[in-house]
């Protein structure tokens, strides 16, 4: 059976008192500008390694209405539109972060990879794909893309981005690094075979490692600035709605999620902090930035009348129906399964990935509020862009 929230209870306070002390000692705003950017992570960052990967993924996000309202055609992301790092791209004023292996496979020129390059991959771990298969659980990508191989894939780049120790250390530190958001595979996976949960707490502190790991290798090679993102709150996803529904009421907060999935999840997010503030006292001329994807997206839930968000906020707007209309056998993408028609008014794209307006909302939140630690330096950012989130957040409050 699932946890309670009470079997959290203790081992959160703990975490708490160790996360809120080290956190005072950094309040300075982060300061510089980037010249490229450069992500890791699972199907929340991939804007396109997943095109040379088989055989699909179920989502299938290759398909139709994927990309559908920004992009108007299936591009390798896992929503309608846009994703937090393209916003944070155009934020920055630079391109679309190219996938990696487009660049491996010839269908991207080295000369576009200088302002950035993606290794995200859908479907990818922190943990390696053996650490799964020991314990007896699928995988749900055919090959090893976690953490520790997309880093290696990022080694084998640097030749063709830089071709000397200084020049290296001048394109890397003068990028912005997006490490994640990762991990919710990682504890996915296992929840799509078990309901013994209580085992997935020991992976938390595995997990955090390899991030953190990452992080270290990627300092010494040169990175000064970091964002870090947390993972979801997704005890609000439909996929994990529909699989541990329950009659009891008690298990649910108000907006309708699962607080004893939440609570796990900020557990790995309290930790992420606790380590990241460790690797700050390590390196004090390095920024790591936090990104709490878990609040910028928990508020949509909470409050989506104030972001325009309409009807039940936790239903899909590209699913099979069902209570959430999510349908593990009719999902977006497959035949006869139809998208919304206005998916600016949903949280939820597919039962698993949020759509281009919620990760709109959240990278404001980001980049323009209060869910970063410490915050970014909005001289970074264009104009425009900020003008952009502001108009649409005008418009989406008098809808």
């Amino acid at each position: 059976m699932p946890l309670s929230a009470k079997n959290f209870s203790l081992q959160r306070q703990w975490l708490c008192v160790v996360l809120v002390l080290p956190l005072l000692l950094f309040v300075a705003t982060v300061t510089g500008c980037y010249t490229s950017l450069f992500s890791f992570g699972d199907s929340l960052t991939d804007t396109g390694n997943l095109y040379f990967i088989s055989p699909p993924q179920s989502p299938d996000c290759l398909l139709p209405p994927y990309g559908q309202t920004h992009f108007q055609h299936p591009n390798g992301r896992c929503s309608d539109g846009r994703l937090i790092l393209d916003f944070v791209a155009e934020s920055l004023g630079l391109p679309y972060v190219e996938p990696y292996l487009g660049f491996k496979h010839g269908a991207v020129k080295s000369g576009n990879l200088e302002q950035g390059v993606n290794f995200a991959v859908a479907g990818a771990t922190a943990l390696d794909r053996g650490f799964f298969e020991e314990k007896g659980f699928a995988v749900g990508v055919p090959t090893n893309f976690s953490l520790r191989v997309q880093l290696d894939w990022f080694k084998e780049l640097l030749p063709f981005l830089c071709n000397s120790s200084s020049g290296c250390k001048k394109v890397i530190g003068s990028s912005l690094f997006i490490v994640g958001e990762i991990g919710g595979n990682d504890y996915g996976y296992p929840l799509s075979e078990t309901t013994a949960f209580g085992d997935l707490v020991t992976y938390i502190p595995q997990v955090i490692s390899v991030i953190t790991s990452a992080i270290r290798e990627l300092i010494d090679l040169g990175a000064v600035t970091f964002m870090v993102p947390g993972i979801l709150p997704l005890g609000c996803n439909p996929a994990y709605l529909t699989r541990f529904a329950t009659i009891d009421e008690k298990e649910y907060d108000q907006a309708g999620c699962l607080k004893w999935l939440n609570m796990f999840f900020e557990s790995h997010n309290e930790l992420l902090q606790i380590e990241l503030n460790r690797l700050r006292v390590l390196y004090p001329l390095n920024n790591i930035i936090y990104a709490d994807y878990f609040n910028a997206a928990l508020q949509l839930y909470n409050s989506p009348e104030q972001f325009g968000f309409g009807g039940n906020v936790l239903k899909v707007c590209c699913g099979g129906g069902g209570p959430y209309n999510y349908n593990d056998t009719a999902m977006c993408g497959d035949a006869g399964v139809i998208a919304c028609d206005d998916p600016s008014q949903y949280v939820s794209w597919d039962g698993y990935h949020l759509t281009e307006g919620a990760y709109r909302w959240m990278t404001k939140g980001l980049l323009d509020g209060p869910y970063t630690i410490p915050e970014f330096n909005v001289s970074c950012f264009t104009g425009e862009t900020i003008g952009d989130f502001n108009d649409y957040a005008m418009k989406q409050k008098s809808v």
